[in-house]
C-alpha cells in the first residue's frame, strides 16, 4: 500500500455561499434526527438498555440531543473479554489492511464533514469554525496515523550487526486497550484515541463523555463503514464511576488511553497500577490532563498581535481546551495598554447559540460546569478586578460572557487551578526575568507562550519554560496534527505527543530477534 505524503485537511471557508449553505441544511437534517436511542456496540452485537444517557444541547437545555444506552459493570467486563478474545485474530492482519481502514474512515468522514460539524455543534456548543476544526483534526488523526504505521512496519535496520549473526527490531501490539476521551474535542480527540492503538494492532474498549456520546456513536458508524471488523472497538458509554473503573480494573486491560481532568487522569493512573489476579503485564497508560497556560508579553512585543493571539487562545470554545490561555504575564511598562486592548477586543466577540452563523462562543458544556466558573468569578472579584464580562447566565442556556480578571497575583486561585471557563487572568511582572519564573509556577506544563521581539528572550523561553507545547509570537491553541505533536508537562499528563512521531510506540512493544547464520 504506498499513500502520498500526508497533508492537514483544510478547514471549510464560511464566507463561501456553497459551504454556508451546506451547513446551514445539515443544521437542519442533523435536528431532525434528535430524540434517537443508540445502543451499546460490544462484538458487533447492539444492545439496548433500560437505563439511558441523555445528550443535551448545551444552547438549550430544553433540547435532547440523543440518548445512548447506558452500560453496566457487567458490560464492561464483557467488552474487554471480547476485546481480548479479537485482538488474537486482529494483530495478525497485515499492517497495509489495518491503514487502509483510516484511509477509508478518514474519506467516510471528510464526505460526511457538515453532518459530523452538526452534530458537534448541538452537543457540545461549538462555533462553525471551531466543529470545522474539530472533524478536520479528526481526519488528520486517521490520515496520518495511517502513514506512521506503515512507515513503523518497515523499520530500519539496526545500526549493528554482529558477525555470525542477523538481529532486526520490529513492533509488536500490546491488546486489548480502553479509550477514555473528553467532551471538548468530541471527535478529534475520541477518534485519536481509537485508531491509534486500532491501527497499531490493538483492540478498544470505547467509553465516550457522558455529555458527548452521540458523536461518538456516528464514529462507530463511520468505523463500520470503512469496514473494521466487529469486536475490534466495542462501545460501551457509561458512568465513570463503575463502567469507567471496571474497564481499568479488568486484569486483561493491557493499557488505558485517556484524556480529561486531573483528577480523573491520577484515579486511572493509581488504579492502573493495581495487578490484579490473572493479569500478566503491567498497564500503560497514555494519560493528557490539564492545563493552567499563561501568554507571556514584554515589552519589545507586538501588542496588537498579542492581544489578538490571547483572545483566540483564551475565549475560543469558551476557554474550554486544555490549552486554553488562562493567564497573560505581561511586563509593567505595556501591562495597561495591553490589557485594554485585550478587553476592547474581547468586548466584541458574540456569545449565543453557536447553530447561528456570526456566533464565536456558544454555552459552557453544563450547568455544573456554568456553576464552577460562577464560583471562580466570585473567586475574582476578591482576588483582582474584573474589568470585562463577570457574569454567567441562570436561566436557559449555559452562557458564560468572556471574563478578564485584572491585577491578580501569582499565587492567587485563580492564577494557579484550572477553570476551564472564558476567564483569563491578568499578572503584572516586573521585567522578563520575573514573567518567565510566574509562567513556570503551576503543577501543569501543557502549552505556552511568548509575544516578544528579543531574540535572546525568545532562546531563554525554548530552554527554559517548561511546557509541552511552546509557542512564539502566535496563538496558544490549535495544534496541527503532524506539526505540532500535542502533549505536556508535571500534571499536564505523560507527554504523549499526539499526533507526531512517538505516538503510535505508545500502543506498541519492541521486540529483538537475532537469528546465527550458518
Amino acid at each position: 500500500m504506498r499513500l502520498s505524503a500526508f497533508q492537514n485537511e483544510p478547514f471549510a471557508d464560511f464566507a463561501s455561499a456553497e459551504n454556508s449553505a451546506a451547513m446551514e441544511r445539515a443544521l437542519a437534517e442533523v435536528r431532525a434526527q434528535f430524540g434517537h436511542t443508540y445502543p451499546l456496540i460490544i462484538a458487533g452485537e447492539r444492545i439496548a438498555t433500560e437505563q439511558t444517557i441523555a445528550s443535551i444541547n448545551p444552547a438549550r437545555p430544553d433540547e435532547v440531543v440523543g440518548y445512548t444506552a447506558s452500560a453496566s459493570v457487567e458490560h464492561a467486563q464483557r467488552a474487554v473479554e471480547t476485546a481480548h478474545e479479537r485482538f488474537a485474530t486482529w494483530r495478525t492482519v497485515p499492517a497495509t489492511e489495518r491503514a487502509a481502514v483510516l484511509v477509508r474512515a478518514a474519506a467516510e468522514m471528510r464526505r460526511r464533514k457538515f453532518e459530523l460539524c452538526a452534530w458537534i455543534i448541538y452537543e457540545v456548543s461549538k462555533s462553525w469554525a471551531e466543529a470545522d476544526g474539530d472533524v478536520a483534526e479528526a481526519i488528520d488523526f486517521c490520515e496520518f496515523y495511517a502513514r506512521e504505521m506503515l512507515r513503523l512496519d518497515s523499520p530500519p535496520a539496526l545500526a549493528v550487526q554482529m558477525p555470525g549473526e542477523q538481529s532486526r527490531l520490529t513492533y509488536v501490539p500490546l491488546g486489548a486497550g480502553v479509550a477514555i476521551p473528553p467532551w471538548n474535542f468530541p471527535l478529534a480527540i475520541m477518534v485519536g484515541l481509537v485508531v491509534a492503538p486500532v491501527v497499531a494492532g490493538n483492540t478498544i474498549v470505547l467509553k465516550p463523555a457522558s455529555t458527548s456520546p452521540i458523536i461518538a456513536a456516528k464514529f462507530m458508524d463511520v468505523l463500520e463503514a470503512a469496514g473494521l471488523p466487529p469486536g475490534v472497538v466495542s462501545f460501551v458509554p457509561g458512568p465513570g464511576g463503575s463502567v469507567g473503573d471496571a474497564l481499568v480494573d479488568h486484569p486483561k486491560t493491557r493499557f488505558v488511553a485517556f484524556t480529561g481532568s486531573k483528577e480523573i487522569g491520577l484515579r486511572i493512573n493509581e488504579r492502573a497500577a493495581k495487578v490484579h489476579p490473572g493479569q500478566l503485564w503491567l498497564k500503560r497508560t497514555v494519560l493528557e490532563m490539564g492545563g493552567k497556560d499563561t501568554i507571556v508579553v514584554d515589552e519589545t512585543a507586538d501588542l496588537a498581535s498579542a492581544a489578538e493571539g490571547i483572545v483566540a487562545s483564551a475565549f475560543g470554545f469558551q476557554g474550554q481546551k486544555c490549552s486554553a490561555c488562562s493567564r497573560v504575564v505581561a511586563v509593567a511598562p505595556v501591562y495597561d495598554e495591553l490589557l485594554d486592548r485585550v478587553v476592547e477586543r474581547a468586548g466584541s466577540l458574540t456569545v449565543g447559540d453557536p447553530a447561528e452563523r456570526g456566533t464565536f462562543m456558544g454555552a459552557v458544556i453544563d450547568a455544573r460546569s456554568r456553576d464552577k466558573i460562577r464560583e471562580y468569578l466570585d473567586i475574582g472579584r476578591r482576588e483582582g478586578r474584573i474589568v470585562l464580562g463577570g457574569e454567567a447566565q441562570s436561566e436557559g442556556g449555559y452562557f458564560v460572557q468572556p471574563t478578564v480578571v485584572a491585577d491578580v497575583a501569582p499565587d492567587a486561585r485563580l492564577a494557579q487551578e484550572e477553570i476551564f471557563g472564558p476567564v483569563l487572568a491578568f499578572i503584572k511582572a516586573h521585567d522578563f526575568e520575573e514573567a518567565l519564573a510566574v509562567a513556570n509556577n503551576t503543577e501543569f506544563g501543557l502549552t505556552g507562550g511568548v509575544y516578544s521581539n528579543d531574540a535572546t528572550r525568545l532562546a531563554r523561553a525554548r530552554d527554559e519554560f517548561h511546557v509541552g507545547n511552546l509557542y512564539l509570537n502566535r496563538k496558544i491553541t490549535g495544534a496541527m496534527v503532524g506539526a505540532h505533536p500535542f502533549g505536556g508537562f508535571n500534571m499536564s499528563g505523560t507527554d504523549s505527543k499526539t499526533g507526531g512521531p512517538d505516538y503510535l510506540l505508545l500502543f506498541l512493544q519492541g521486540k529483538t530477534i537475532a537469528e546465527k547464520q550458518s
